[in-house]
């Protein structure tokens, strides 16, 4: 199974400069329990971005520039990954960035989204825009902290 987890603002606003836009720790605690000890997939640059190893998760990066990464599987052709992940009996969480998403959401049987209820000018980085009614919307949880708003959806095929 595929999944996508992501964290997007109201234009599908990823990141900036390779970096998240928006850091709460809601949401760090829902990616962690949500990829804790499944394969996570990724792009390289996703992979050079995170602040430390993930621990608890097993690294795919699809990438044609990256070679050797000790703690990673690393793919160069899309088609044999996504041949991969279909062989699994297992869920496989793409983590981003934004060129991934959009080789995998054709593919992708859940989206894990926190939606967040804010904008960022000056991202760089965007969501696909994907077909809301083909998916089963599920609203996990809803949370108002501080000035800012967001909740967990989950969409499914």
């Amino acid at each position: 199974m595929i999944s996508i987890i992501a964290a997007i603002g109201k234009n599908n606003e990823l990141g900036k400069d390779n970096n998240l836009i928006w850091h709460i720790k809601d949401d760090l605690i829902n990616f962690k329990n949500l990829t804790m000890n499944k394969k996570i997939v990724m792009g390289a640059s996703t992979y050079k971005s995170l602040p430390k190893k993930l621990e608890g998760r097993k690294y795919i990066i699809l990438s044609s520039k990256l070679t050797d990464v000790s703690d990673a599987k690393i793919y160069k052709d899309f088609n044999k990954l996504l041949e991969y992940i279909k062989s699994l009996d297992e869920e496989v969480m793409i983590i981003g960035g934004a060129s991934i998403y959009k080789l995998f959401l054709p593919y992708a049987d859940r989206l894990y989204l926190t939606e967040i209820d804010a904008e960022e000018k000056d991202a760089d980085a965007y969501f696909p825009i994907f077909d809301k009614s083909k998916y089963k919307k599920s609203i996990i949880k809803e949370i108002n902290e501080g000035n800012i708003k967001y909740k967990f959806v989950l969409y499914e095929r």
